[in-house]
């Protein structure tokens, strides 16, 4: 198992799921009593965070984190980071081994060298290039990965670089941390979230939004402008999105929700389509031409189709040389299953 270096300081923040099942809420209690029985670990507890309002008493309380950021939470850890991110809460991504299969040393290590060599390799300026994250760490723990609390307590330990937890840790009294628990009225919302270490700033998804979301900044780079102007359960944008950087929490296809995918380009959408898109024989443009069309007409607005730039799109994706995905699909459509 891989240990963390000490960090300099950390706070805990636990994120609570949207439904009031008993059993997610005594997993989080769980977790926040025990975490705040580490010395100088601060722990604060807050709404879900997908659905926290800007500039709300929640994101004011993470914004005023100064270190290193636990963050526990119900969304992927990939939607997680990002959703921080887009809150004004920045930073690099910490190493969370809890859920992740590369748990045993070589295995990661091995994993972060290939990561390595493949950014290396890759010469695509990313907007985290451009623009670089504070000098801290965010470790997002997916609160799916596991219903022992036992098991997340040993993560925070290990991320702390503190030794195992105590068997009698249970029985000690909070010394040096402290819990918090923000009590802020929110309501389930439904938006998209940039990945901007993926995000080459193309603009593709204002060209094709039709809604107003997306904007720029001041210094031109896109940006989820109005985030409640997006369609309740349209994922469009992210099918047509060229570096699959667009992701939306809530969409029940993981690979669109967050979820780590392998592969370059192209791998998102398709897995996509095998696990919760429209069951049809659409490429992925045009599926997301036929989403935004059935919003549009929701909205009381013309349809607008393929128009020439998906034509585009299309015809650029079509001419690809097939990956190994591809191949997989392609027989899964002979077998006719």
């Amino acid at each position: 198992m891989i240990l963390a270096e000490k960090i300099r300081s950390c706070t805990l923040v636990v994120s609570k799921g949207q439904s009031r099942n008993p059993a997610k809420r005594a997993l989080e209690q769980a977790i926040a009593d025990a975490a705040g029985k580490i010395a100088d670990l601060d722990v604060v507890i807050v709404p879900h965070l997908y659905d926290l309002p800007k500039n709300g008493e929640s994101i004011n309380r993470l914004r005023a984190i100064e270190g290193d950021v636990i963050l526990a939470s119900w969304i992927f850890p990939r939607a997680a980071h990002w959703v921080l991110d887009r809150n004004g809460v920045g930073g690099n991504v910490g190493k969370v081994l809890l859920g992740n299969d590369d748990s045993d040393e070589d295995d990661a290590e091995s994993t972060l060298g290939e990561q390595q060599s493949a950014d290396a390799a890759d010469s695509t300026v990313r907007m985290t290039d451009l623009y670089p994250r504070p000098d801290r760490k965010i470790f997002c723990i997916d609160l799916k990965s596991s219903e022992d609390t036992t098991e997340f307590v040993a993560e925070i330990y290990r991320i702390l670089g503190l030794d195992s937890e105590p068997a009698d840790s249970r029985a000690l009294p909070i010394v040096g941390g402290k819990i918090e628990s923000v009590d802020e009225a929110t309501g389930r919302r439904w938006y998209p979230v940039i990945d901007y270490s993926r995000c080459t700033n193309c603009m593709e998804c204002v060209d094709f939004c039709l809604f107003g979301v997306y904007g720029v900044d001041g210094v031109e780079s896109i940006m989820v402008e109005q985030p409640d102007n997006c369609r309740k359960g349209c994922p469009a944008c992210s099918r047509v999105c060229p570096e699959n950087a667009i992701i939306f929490p809530q969409h029940k296809a993981p690979a669109i929700a967050g979820a780590e995918t392998e592969g370059d380009e192209g791998f998102k959408i398709d897995l996509s389509q095998l696990f919760g898109a429209p069951a049809t024989g659409d490429d992925p443009i045009a599926t997301a031409a036929r989403e935004r069309d059935e919003q549009l007409l929701l909205a009381g607005r013309g349809t607008v189709g393929i128009d020439e730039r998906l034509k585009k799109r299309q015809a650029s994706r079509q001419n690809q040389p097939k990956d190994e995905l591809d191949r997989l699909v392609d027989s899964l459509d002979e077998m006719d299953l």
